[in-house]
């Protein structure tokens, strides 16, 4: 496959997975040519003008000798969370590598893991980094070298620091925990109820990525806060409860609220290696936190954020869940 000399190229690193997938979306229906880097075959929902490249990441860069050099590079690999602290920093460095190599800017999803458990309560791109635990130091590291590359003349890049995704397919808290018994008539919330967190709707989140993408004047290196959705966990749960609602599924009894049983957790965690890995992040729901995202706001005026109501319909739909399916591109003023 040929792109047009006029269509932008950018090559979506671990294109299967929710982020890339919803990255992959985004720029392919925004009319860029979208490289889709996969191991296997494309999952469900890959665009289908989507040019797949299956290669590990080393040779990557070989197996696109003869196909349009990508502009932009998104990295969306994401390593298995126990493997976490031992393969995330490597294979960043070598997808900055790859994106170095074809003079692209690279595109990172940041966390807010970067400014640890004294995090204030409003996070935007000054706030400063302040990491208490190993995911949060290796995150700062990412963009702390990705700081140098640019400084050094070496690669330009963007960071765009979002909070907990959902929506666009399971893999989240939203279908791991939250909705997990909805039939049953119960959601749990991992956290107080009554305080902030940040949370991302995929989709949103793929189309700010493009917009910022296509904007002419950026730095050699740039954050960005996506502001998403930063609202209380009581109101995250009434919105599943009105989409749950809508799709047919609310309980005849009422709904049963529960929470995430925190000391099972840490004390599986000596057995269970991914309790012991969630328990150490488990001040991100006892730091109430929101991210401002004024200055994406002003930098890309036409982004328009999906409604709580709207996302939360379609990431249920996306789950399966209700009688029919619902479009997951709808998209109203918050």
């Amino acid at each position: 496959m040929t792109a047009p000399a006029s269509t932008r190229t950018v090559l979506v690193l671990g294109a299967n997975g929710r982020f890339g997938l919803a990255a992959a979306q985004a720029f392919a229906a925004a009319g860029w040519h979208v490289l889709a880097h996969v191991r296997r075959a494309a999952a469900a929902g890959m665009p289908e003008g989507a040019e797949l490249v299956r290669a590990p990441l080393a040779s990557l860069a070989e197996a696109l000798a003869a196909r349009p050099a990508p502009t932009v590079v998104v990295h969306g690999i994401n390593p298995i969370y126990t493997r976490w602290d031992e393969e995330a920093l490597p294979v960043a460095r070598a997808a900055m590598d790859l994106a170095e190599r074809f003079g692209a800017r690279f595109m990172l999803p940041g966390n807010v893991y970067n400014h640890g458990e004294a995090m204030p309560a409003r996070i935007d791109e000054a706030t400063p980094q302040r990491p208490t635990t190993a995911k949060g130091r290796i995150r700062a590291g990412m963009e702390g070298e990705l700081e140098r590359r640019a400084a050094a003349g070496r690669l330009r890049s963007t960071v765009i620091t979002a909070g907990d995704f959902f929506g666009a397919g399971s893999g989240s808290w939203l279908d791991l925990l939250v909705v997990k018994r909805i039939a049953q008539g119960r959601l749990d919330y991992p956290g107080d109820p009554a305080l902030v967190h940040a949370w991302a709707y995929l989709p949103d989140l793929a189309r700010a990525f493009v917009a910022v993408a296509s904007l002419p004047d950026l730095a050699p290196f740039e954050r960005f806060a996506f502001a998403g959705h930063s609202i209380t966990g009581n109101e995250f749960l009434g919105a599943v409860e009105r989409a749950a609602a809508t799709l047919g599924l609310a309980p005849a009894r009422g709904w049963r609220r529960g929470g995430m049983p925190w000391p099972l957790i840490r004390v599986g965690g000596v057995v269970v290696p991914l309790w012991r890995e969630l328990a150490k992040m488990a001040y991100l729901w006892r730091v109430p936190h929101a991210l401002d995202g004024a200055k994406l706001a002003a930098r890309c005026p036409a982004l328009a954020p999906t409604s709580l109501d709207a996302a939360m319909l379609a990431s249920l739909a996306a789950l399966g869940l209700g009688p029919a399916p619902v479009p997951t591109t709808a998209h109203a003023p918050a």
